[in-house]
């Protein structure tokens, strides 16, 4: 995939328009509990991306609809990613 498709920039974007949203209310439920748990706020949203980054990736390059429920479980499983371990 490109960079110039989805680069960090435009995943912290859309995460900080979901929080100010409050939609998908996980993503502030998330950000809220690695705060909880000692995560900086950066590095919460950089937590928050690397759930993102997957759908994204189904909805720019594989025309694929979001997967909120798939969202919601990586969300769910912050700090641990295991989903990106399957792609190495």
């Amino acid at each position: 995939m490109s960079d110039d498709l989805l680069d960090q920039a435009m995943l912290f974007e859309v995460i900080e328009n979901q929080l100010a949203d409050n939609y998908p209310k996980q993503v502030t439920e998330t950000l809220l509990r690695l705060r909880m748990t000692g995560h900086s706020r950066e590095d919460a949203i950089e937590l928050i991306a690397c759930a993102l980054a997957p759908e994204m990736v189904d909805v720019i390059e594989h025309q694929q609809s979001f997967n909120l429920d798939r969202y919601a479980a990586h969300l769910a499983m912050l700090p641990q990613t295991p989903w990106l371990e399957d792609d190495i």
